[in-house]
Parts: structure tokens; C-alpha cells; sequence
């Protein structure tokens, strides 16, 4: 019996899967076999949500909030939101200019289906998340990736910013805390970026602040909206509960933007997923309003012990350089020097996917390459884990990297050639 072929969209066909999902993927895969891993590939806090916001969701099952919500999301967690952004962030967003989604990345997704045409642009400095560019061609946009090496911090400068503004460009996407750098950008650099953003009226900002709340600097970092209040009506401001408050599987994320962007994206809802769950709504909900933040206070702290832990040991090995990252929970590792060495089988790393590959196969740590965001020769691992799990996996690095060797002559001339080629 033969089957007739799928016959798959040009969309489909342009997007791949999130790189993170593969590594962790065949990370999974050597564990089931038997083998001692370490997967550092995703990016979620290994805390547990707090007690409080469990119980906020069971009360309220219990009230029978179990039904159909807003396509916008709840009053309730909408006005919780507001809230936020007026205390935290001496910001005016009210319930209109908020649409709350499953999770930040449908946010993202639903702002750029609401936006873009065929070939209109979308500047993604990198490193970048993953996700970022892959939506933009799925919304048959363009993206236009403008590196930014560990030179620059890892931050986009002015003038590269400047250069990659065309008049098909309808956003700039911001990342700060980053992933998967830990850059963060002061209100210095902020600044001169508005200063070029003033000089072309067409482009939006889309300020990912997924990870607000896990800085590590003496005082929180500078808003975008403190330093550039003007271009308030030509940002969205893209956030959720995953990090903050340990709430990946509860999948909550909200925008909060110019009232007629916000409603375009909530109609594109309308006909994809309608309202989000009303049980993680509610949680959340609880979560913004309580007067106990002590949870995210604590949690920073340890992704800070966390990150100054990782940093002392990856940069005394040889090979590897690391930036002391200003926040989120990932480290960006620079690993060119290790190029062209030979694994004790023979093999020569090429690139950092393969250098990864090696991680994982000589000591069981998963990594994600540095190309899948965007920007090689690195590769980033995730520090939320415990500190004895971050001690083992960097040992075991250490250990991955010790048993690398120059490549015999023969073997370099091959890759030259093939390079030539």
C-alpha cells in the first residue's frame, strides 16, 4: 500500500526545530540509554513554583474559575498587571494596552503576525534567542541578523544599529537581561540606541524582558521606557511569570503595548488559541499581587552565586573565555581556540556544534552550540541548577577540554581544503 505524501507550506519549510528542544532531545536519549548526563540545554528555573501560587491555583479550581476566559485574558490578571507596571516600573499600562498569552513567546508570535507583510525586516542582534528569527520567517518576514561579538559585550552598538535600518524595517528586537548572553545594557547605551531610533519613525521596539527580575548588578538596571519615554507608542513590552516566579509549565505571558497593536494581536488570538488557561491566569495573578516577593529576591541571589561560580571555573580553563554576565541564567562560553584540535579518536573539531557533540559524548554535559543562536564559536549552558550540579558539569568540561590535542599536520591541511573547497 503506498501513502500519498504530506505536501508541507513554503512556511513549514522555512523554520526548524528549536535547537534547544534537539539538544535536550539527544541529551534524553543517552540518559535513557544508561549514560550519566548533565543537561544544561534548557532554559527554566530548577525551583519549584512557591507554595503560595500552587494554592492560589487550587482555590481557584475550587471556586470553579475552570472555564473559558477573555481572548485578552482575565480582568483580573489584566489589572494585576497594570499594577505591576505602575509599582515596579512607574509605568501607565491599563488593562486596554495588555494582552496576557501562553506563554512570552505566543506574545512575540502574535505581535509580529499583526505587523509584518512579505519581506518586511526585523533587526535581531546576536546572539539571540532561537525563536526569534524562525518567527519572523514563519510571518513571512526577513530577519536581519546583526552580530555582536564578545568584544562588544554582546550588545548591539549604535552604529551597527544604524546600518542595518532600511526602510523595510518594522522592528528591532531588544533582549536585556539577554539570552543567551546575560548582557544588559545600561542606560547609557540605551540612550544612544533611541538616539539613532528617533532618526527612523517606522521601527518598533520589542523589549524582551523575560528575565526583569534576575539581574545582578548593585542597583536594577535602567528601563527602556526611564530613558526613552518618547518611544513609549512605538514599543511593546513582552514579559510572563516563567522565570520570575518559576512558572514555565503554568505558560503565561503577557504584551503590553499601543492600545491599536495590542488589539491586533489579540484578534490573530482570537483565531489561534483564544483566552489562556484561567487556573495558571489566576496563580499568576496571585503571584503579582502578594506582598511577599521574598522568593524573587532569593532567586536571584543564586542565579548570581550560580554565575560567578561558572565564570571562576570555565575561564581557568585553557581555551575558554567567559563574560561575567549581567543576568538571566545562561553562560555564554567562547570556545575558538579549541577549533581545529583532535578528540583522542582522531576527529577534528571543526565548528562549536561539534566541540558540543564532544561535551556530551566524552562526559555526558549538554550543551547548546553557539551557531544555533546565532553567533559562533560559542556554546551556552544554563545555570539554573544547583551549585553541586554546576560544580560537576564544569569539572567535567575541564576534563572534556584537557583531553583535546593539536591535529597532525595532515589533518589541518584536509580542513584547510575542504574549508577551500
Amino acid at each position: 500500500m503506498t501513502t500519498t505524501p504530506i505536501l508541507l507550506s513554503q512556511r513549514a519549510q522555512r523554520v526548524k526545530l528549536s535547537p534547544n528542544a534537539a539538544a535536550s532531545q539527544r541529551a534524553a536519549a543517552l540518559a535513557a540509554q544508561g549514560r550519566d548526563v548533565i543537561a544544561l540545554t534548557t532554559g527554566e528555573p530548577d525551583f519549584d513554583t512557591p507554595e503560595p501560587i500552587q494554592q492560589a491555583a487550587i482555590a481557584a479550581m475550587a471556586r470553579g474559575e475552570t472555564r473559558y476566559t477573555p481572548t485578552a485574558g482575565t480582568a483580573a490578571l489584566r489589572r494585576a498587571i497594570s499594577a505591576k507596571y505602575t509599582r515596579e516600573n512607574a509605568l501607565d499600562y491599563p488593562a486596554a494596552q495588555i494582552v496576557v498569552s501562553n506563554g512570552g513567546k505566543q506574545v512575540i508570535y502574535n505581535a509580529l503576525a499583526a505587523t509584518l507583510d512579505a519581506g518586511d525586516e526585523v533587526i535581531i542582534p546576536a546572539p539571540y534567542w532561537p525563536s526569534f528569527p524562525d518567527m519572523v520567517l514563519v510571518n513571512d518576514g526577513q530577519p536581519v541578523i546583526v552580530p555582536c561579538d564578545i568584544a562588544v559585550g554582546f550588545k548591539l552598538t549604535p552604529a551597527a544599529l544604524e546600518a542595518a535600518i532600511t526602510p523595510r524595517t518594522r522592528w528591532l528586537v531588544l533582549n536585556t537581561p539577554g539570552n543567551p548572553s546575560g548582557a544588559l545594557y545600561d542606560a547609557a547605551e540605551l540612550a544612544a540606541l533611541a538616539a539613532v531610533l528617533r532618526r527612523h519613525p517606522q521601527v518598533l521596539v520589542l523589549l524582551d524582558e523575560l528575565y526583569e527580575h534576575i539581574w545582578f548588578t548593585p542597583e536594577a538596571p535602567a528601563h527602556w521606557l526611564h530613558v526613552a519615554p518618547d518611544l513609549k507608542e512605538r514599543t511593546l513590552l513582552v514579559n510572563g511569570a516563567s522565570k520570575t516566579y518559576a512558572m514555565t509549565g503554568w505558560r503565561i505571558g503577557w504584551g503590553a503595548g499601543p492600545a491599536a497593536l495590542v488589539q491586533a494581536m489579540v484578534v490573530i488570538q482570537s483565531q489561534a488559541s483564544s483566552g489562556p488557561n484561567s487556573i495558571a491566569q489566576a496563580a499568576v495573578a496571585s503571584a503579582l499581587e502578594s506582598a511577599d516577593q521574598r522568593f524573587v529576591g532569593e532567586a536571584r541571589a543564586a542565579y548570581a552565586r550560580r554565575a560567578t561560580l561558572v565564570v571562576n571555573a570555565l575561564n581557568t580553563v585553557p581555551g575558554l573565555k567567559l563574560l561575567t554576565p549581567g543576568g538571566s541564567f545562561f553562560a555564554f562560553v567562547h570556545c575558538g581556540a579549541l577549533l581545529g584540535l583532535q578528540r583522542p579518536d582522531g576527529q577534528v573539531i571543526r565548528t562549536d556544534a561539534e566541540l558540543t557533540d564532544w561535551l556530551l559524548e566524552a562526559e555526558g554535559v549538554a550543551a547548546v552550540d553557539g551557531a544555533s543562536y546565532g553567533l559562533s564559536p560559542y556554546f551556552r549552558i544554563s545555570t539554573a541548577a544547583s551549585d553541586a550540579v554546576l560544580s560537576d558539569a564544569t569539572t567535567r568540561i575541564a576534563r572534556a577540554v584537557a583531553a583535546l590535542r593539536p591535529a597532525h599536520v595532515t589533518d589541518v591541511r584536509t580542513l584547510e581544503a575542504e574549508a577551500a573547497g
